[in-house]
């Protein structure tokens, strides 16, 4: 027998905590469960056990709108982020909500009875569950699968091999000769940190990605804390980083040139003279048309500097017994190598969704704010910027979802569906060139050129938008027609 909640939350990351915090919060009278497939909360910050794991942004930014960030460090690793997330969850009574080890297999929704059926597998037994509105916080990337090139010659290496994403503990780099392949957020944190003890480091990358540096420690946010209560100091320490975010990326997108160029300057002042700048770290595209990586305290720059690491811009020609072959005839040779190659772009968390017994294709579909799609009724997915820390997002989502039900409940309607009113241009969901998206491109779904169907990647503009906006613009309110009403 099916168990019935008003909403059902599948992923239990720093979305999905998010998400039953707003419920909880702003819609206390509505019955949820969080449906999570991993045996412990976390998502991505229990999943990546890699050395050196840590926030790729500021944690004034990446943690949650209401509960303050208070550690001494900005740039967080791992394992704190992890505590960070136990503790909310344990603080605001979450984690009583969750069902570990509980695979969410697929959903479908039935316009008759106003109602979504979700399957999942727990210990081997299929369950059910029923709700009235559905919020997937499953990510963006397929969990059991990351991104590797089909490398010749894999199975010559007298070494190990191993994706980031599946890092074990019995991973041994003491002494070892490590070559990092990839460039990207993982590249950089796994290269300082393995550099520590391997003998020697190589980060190979095809081509460079634009590095910036930033202190781990924000020393405003560690001093207004010292005189003012911490949720205070955190939220200006929040809007503080926020603006100065906006203001580079609209500065890159406006001057490009010049962007790239204070970029490049840095890299110089770290690394010196005779360093080969132009080619290792000057990219072929502007700053912000992919990711740009942040290193704390400078300190992938420190392992350059000191020897411990280098970089090669070459490509692979095959693998070999003790090492790799590159394209320009040179050889590295290797005992561990460290495909740092990216992620595999997955929606839902892969699970096939239906509405009346028709298959949902996303790439078929438009987003209606980011969050939800046109013609799906009581549906939303957590999805966060590109360029800002995705928690942003991920937060105005949540609270825009539980104004939707209150509205619903105001509204004494059982529906809420986002509708096209008139034709819209559109364009693809994500204006990035990062390699990860654009080998998902024909999976994603649309943007619009216009709103409510314009995905903003702007967090001041989305504040007043789904915090404060309406939210009335080409959505339909209703309730279910009887079946022989419909059928009539």
């Amino acid at each position: 027998m099916a168990e019935h909640f008003d909403v059902v939350i599948v992923g239990a990351g720093i979305s999905g905590v998010g998400a039953a915090y707003h419920l909880q919060a702003n819609s206390p009278d509505r019955s949820y469960v969080v449906l999570e497939g991993r045996e412990r909360l976390g998502g991505t910050w229990d999943l990546f056990r890699y050395p050196g794991i840590r926030s790729d942004s500021d944690m004034f930014t990446l943690g949650f709108s209401f509960r303050p960030w208070t550690a001494s460090k900005a740039i967080a690793d791992g394992p704190s982020i992890l505590n960070y997330l136990e503790e909310a969850a344990r603080d605001y009574g979450i984690d009583e909500h969750i069902r570990y080890s509980t695979r969410v297999t697929g959903a479908s929704w039935s316009t008759e009875e106003a109602l979504w059926t979700v399957t999942a597998e727990r210990g081997g037994e299929a369950v059910t569950f029923t709700c009235a509105f559905l919020f997937l916080c499953t990510g963006y990337y397929n969990y059991a699968r990351g991104h590797t090139p089909d490398f010749a010659g894999t199975a010559d290496f007298k070494g190990r091999i191993v994706h980031p994403q599946f890092w074990t503990d019995d991973i041994d780099y003491k002494d070892k000769r490590v070559v990092v392949i990839g460039s990207g957020a993982t590249a950089v944190t796994l290269v300082p940190e393995l550099a520590k003890q391997a003998s020697h480091v190589v980060m190979l990358q095809r081509s460079p990605t634009y590095i910036v540096s930033r202190p781990s420690q924000d020393r405003l946010a560690n001093w207004m804390r010292g005189w003012m209560p911490s949720m205070t100091a955190y939220g200006l320490t929040r809007w503080k980083n926020v603006l100065l975010q906006q203001f580079f990326f609209r500065l890159a997108r406006k001057n490009p040139e010049k962007t790239r160029e204070r970029i490049v300057q840095m890299a110089r002042d770290e690394l010196g003279p005779d360093y080969d700048v132009a080619t290792h770290f000057t990219p072929r595209y502007n700053p912000w048309d992919q990711r740009v990586c942040l290193v704390p305290d400078a300190d992938l720059f420190a392992a350059l500097r000191e020897g411990k690491a280098e970089v090669v811009t070459d490509t692979i020609e095959r693998f070999t017994e003790t090492g790799l072959a590159l394209g320009s005839g040179k050889t590295l040779g290797a005992d561990l190598i460290v495909t740092a190659t990216g992620l595999e772009i997955q929606l839902f968390s892969g699970m096939p969704i239906s509405v009346d017994g028709k298959a949902f294709e996303p790439a078929r579909a438009m987003t209606y704010k980011g969050m939800m799609f046109s013609d799906v009724p009581n549906f939303a997915i957590s999805f966060g910027y590109t360029n800002a820390s995705w928690t942003l997002k991920s937060d105005l989502t949540a609270n825009y979802v539980t104004r939707l039900l209150n509205a619903m409940r105001k509204r004494r309607v059982r529906q809420v569906t986002p509708r096209l009113a008139a034709p819209v241009e559109e364009v693809p969901f994500l204006d990035f060139t990062s390699g990860y998206v654009q080998r998902a491109a024909d999976r994603l779904p649309r943007q619009g050129t216009r709103k409510p169907w314009r995905l903003n990647q702007n967090y001041a503009r989305d504040v007043m938008a789904l915090k404060f906006g309406g939210i009335d613009q080409e959505m339909e309110f209703s309730n279910p027609e009887p079946a022989n009403k419909a059928a009539a």
